[in-house]
C-alpha cells in the first residue's frame, strides 16, 4: 500500500488550488445526480472554477486538487498550511514538524537535545508508517466539521480511485472515510512522538480553528496524542507562520 505517493500528491495540490483562484476560465460541465450546484459553489471557494473543470483537469495534480478540495469542504485553500502544501508536500510537512519539535526541545530546561526523526529524516522503510498515520489524520480532520455526508464521501472516494489504482489503498480509504470520527482511534497510529507531531500538524492545516467543533476536535486529538502543551503550541505556530509567508 503506497500511502506516501497519494499523500504527497494531496499535500502538493494546494498549489493547484491557489493557482486556480487567480484565473481559471469558467465553463459549465454537467454533473449528474444533483451534485453540481452545492459542490460547484463549495469548490469555487477553494478552486476558483467549476467542479468539472477542477476534477477533470489533466494530470495527477489536478485530480489531487479535486480530492483535496472535496476534503476541505467550505474552507479556503489559504486557510491551510501554505508552504507545506505549496512548496514541498510531505517533505515540507516533515520540515515544519522538525522545526516545531526542535523549538520545543530547546525550551525544555535540562533536556538533552536529540534529532527528531520526522518523516523527512527517517529511512525509506519508515516513511510509509509516517505517511499512513498522517493520511489517517488528514481524512479524520476533514470530517471534524461534519460536512462530509454520504454523497460527498462517494465523490471523494471517486477521486481517490482516479488518483490511485492501488486497490488495497482504495479499500483503506473507504474504511477511513466511513468510520465514525474518533480521536482515540486516530491517535493509535502515532507510534512515535514525531508521528504524533506530524499528525497534529496535518490536522491543524485542515481545520478552521475558529470553528467550535473543529477546535474541540483538535484539542481532544492533541490530548489523545499525548502532546505536551508547549509542543502543541509550536506546531500551531509553524502552520500560522507558513500561512503568513505564503
Amino acid at each position: 500500500m503506497n500511502t506516501r505517493g497519494l499523500l504527497d500528491q494531496l499535500l502538493k495540490s494546494g498549489q493547484d488550488l491557489l493557482q486556480k483562484k487567480t484565473g481559471q476560465s469558467s465553463h459549465h460541465a454537467s454533473q449528474g445526480q444533483g451534485s453540481q450546484g452545492g459542490l460547484n459553489d463549495l469548490l469555487g471557494k477553494v478552486g476558483g472554477g467549476n467542479l468539472g473543470g477542477l476534477l477533470s483537469g489533466a494530470g495527477g495534480g489536478a485530480l489531487a486538487a479535486g480530492a483535496m478540495g472535496l476534503l476541505l469542504g467550505n474552507k479556503s485553500a489559504r486557510k491551510i498550511g501554505g508552504k507545506a502544501l505549496t512548496y514541498g508536500g510531505l517533505a515540507a510537512l516533515g520540515v515544519l514538524a522538525y522545526k516545531a519539535y526542535g523549538n520545543w526541545q530547546a525550551n525544555q530546561a535540562g533536556a538533552g537535545l536529540s534529532q527528531p526523526q520526522t518523516v523527512d529524516r527517517v529511512p525509506p522503510a519508515q516513511v510509509e508508517q509516517h505517511s499512513e498515520a498522517i493520511l489517517r489524520a488528514l481524512v479524520a480532520a476533514a470530517k471534524a466539521d461534519g460536512h462530509v455526508d454520504d454523497n460527498e464521501r462517494q465523490l471523494i472516494e471517486g477521486e481517490f480511485t482516479r488518483l490511485t489504482g492501488d486497490q488495497e489503498l482504495q479499500h483503506w480509504l473507504h474504511a477511513e472515510l466511513n468510520k465514525p470520527l474518533d480521536p482515540v482511534d486516530v491517535a493509535r497510529s502515532a507510534h512515535t512522538p514525531e508521528i504524533a507531531a506530524e499528525m497534529y500538524l496535518a490536522s491543524v492545516m485542515m481545520v478552521d480553528e475558529e470553528h467550535f467543533m473543529e477546535r474541540a476536535y483538535l484539542d481532544e486529538l492533541a490530548k489523545q496524542l499525548k502532546l505536551a502543551p508547549g509542543l502543541k503550541t509550536e506546531l500551531e505556530n509553524q502552520v500560522r507562520q507558513a500561512q503568513l509567508s505564503n
